[in-house]
């Protein structure tokens, strides 16, 4: 890579980070002496450490002796002991997402953004590319659980990646083309709140674009939907309205998969499709990496097999069969932490599993998201059968007072019954599940935070 001359030994500060084992994965196997630290371990840094990554799992000054380049994830503070050694000793420090973009060049890049989607977006589209023997080079915030991570250093020209607009750490990237999967009123404390810078920082991401590039947009999503005609490049649109570009229709729910036809309106063909995942929102995620494999020339045949074989992505409606106390029970997995991304999640099981009984493990993720949406929260969660709710997670935030866990429960139970939800802690929520499992037949560990160690002692103790 000739934009790293002169750069050999690089170490990841917050390593853990699924963007960040990606990136060192990729340039790992490029050649590069890479070595990272974390505080936490994880299986996915156990594999990274058997292919010969050295992983430090805690911070010294001593981790960035000897070291070129300091690749620093967005979860590290500016006070960490290796950042301020670095500094020291004036080795470069460049952000996750200026490493990133530094590796896009020489390829031909897909960037996927939105405010949700972009993980089961992206894997989606790096398993059409595959199927269709195009060997991508991709990086996604999530496991495809059909491979073996989140990365893969491939022979082809494409390189398939997240672009996050959380941190507007987006507007680093310049691809050759875009997904924008949706806007949503979430990370708007990088925009001081409003939406509407949201909204322009999407469209200086699509400025980024070459004028050949294209950007494929959910036109059913009312703010992408605003600020189309600000978008210079050539756009596609998808969604179930007659004007897009490609058409969504006749939408059929299975119990592991969905049915549905797309219409593209510029060739007067419709084509039937099967996708093994469930939920509506995953039809919208299939139908854009649809558009991209289209506009790049995959076939059709290939697209529809590689929806059908593609198994999904970890802790995105990922599902399990239990065996709770003699009681078979469906278990669902699944990451999404805004009100809008359970809503979707709800209303999966709701047309998959009809009439069965939903129970659901919730931690709201940070303090700032639940006092913005606490409302919506409330009108969201009062949708399952009943709660079992986990204090906040606070992803590094400060306490903001009079938000807490304990005033969402009173809130629901007011509004649902004394006995809709339970307020409790990692350590008894398993006993409270065993003894109510005989009421349901679903139960969900829905949230961003440690609730999915709710959901792997429920998986080791009761798999069957």
């Amino acid at each position: 890579m000739q934009q790293f001359k002169g750069i050999r030994n690089i170490h990841f500060i917050g390593i853990g980070g699924s963007g960040m084992i990606g990136i060192a994965t990729i340039l790992h196997k490029k050649g590069f002496t890479i070595s990272g630290s974390d505080i936490l371990k994880t299986k996915e840094l156990d594999k990274l450490a058997m292919s010969g990554v050295a992983i430090n799992y805690s911070h010294k000054r001593e981790n960035v002796n000897h070291k070129d380049l300091i690749v620093l994830s967005s979860a590290i503070d500016s006070a960490n002991v290796e950042v301020v050694s670095a500094k020291k000793k004036n080795i470069p420090i460049v952000p996750r997402a200026e490493m990133l973009s530094g590796i896009l060049r020489g390829y031909q890049g897909i960037a996927v953004a939105g405010s949700h989607g972009k993980t089961t977006t992206t894997s989606l589209i790096a398993h059409i590319f595959n199927q269709a023997l195009l060997s991508p080079t991709y990086v996604i915030g999530g496991k495809i659980l059909s491979s073996e991570g989140n990365s893969r250093l491939g022979d082809g020209k494409f390189f398939i990646f997240e672009a996050d607009e959380s941190d507007k750490s987006f507007l680093s990237f310049y691809p050759d083309s875009s997904v924008i999967t949706n806007i949503d009123d979430d990370h708007l404390e990088a925009y001081n709140g409003d939406i509407d810078k949201l909204k322009e920082a999407f469209i200086d991401f699509t400025d980024n674009i070459p004028f050949f590039g294209y950007v494929v947009a959910n036109v059913d999503d009312l703010n992408t939907r605003e600020i189309l005609k600000k978008i210079k490049r050539r756009v596609i649109t998808f969604g179930q309205s007659k004007k897009s570009d490609i058409v969504i229709s006749e939408i059929k729910y299975f119990f592991d998969y969905v049915d549905f036809k797309v219409s593209i309106n510029d060739t007067n063909k419709d084509h039937k499709l099967r996708l093994s995942l469930q939920g509506k929102h995953n039809i919208y995620n299939a139908v854009a990496a649809v558009a991209v494999a289209i506009e790049e020339g995959i076939s059709i045949r290939t697209i529809r097999s590689a929806l059908k074989s593609f198994s999904g992505v970890e802790r995105r409606l990922e599902r399990f069969n239990l065996t709770i106390k003699n009681k078979e029970v469906t278990h669902i997995d699944d990451y999404g932490h805004h009100p809008k991304e359970i809503e979707q999640v709800i209303f999966s099981l709701r047309k998959h599993f009809k009439r069965k009984k939903v129970l659901m493990i919730f931690q709201p993720h940070r303090y700032s998201r639940t006092k913005m949406l606490f409302n919506d929260f409330i009108s969201i969660l009062s949708m399952v059968d009943k709660l079992i709710l986990l204090p906040i997670y606070a992803a590094s935030e400060k306490e903001i007072k009079g938000i807490s866990s304990n005033k969402m429960m009173q809130k629901l139970n007011e509004l649902n019954g004394n006995d809709f939800c339970n307020l409790t802690n990692h350590k008894n929520v398993n006993s409270i599940i065993e003894e109510q499992i005989d009421k349901y037949d679903v139960v969900i560990t829905q949230g961003a935070g440690s609730v999915s160690m709710v959901s792997k002692g429920l998986i080791e103790k009761w798999m069957r």
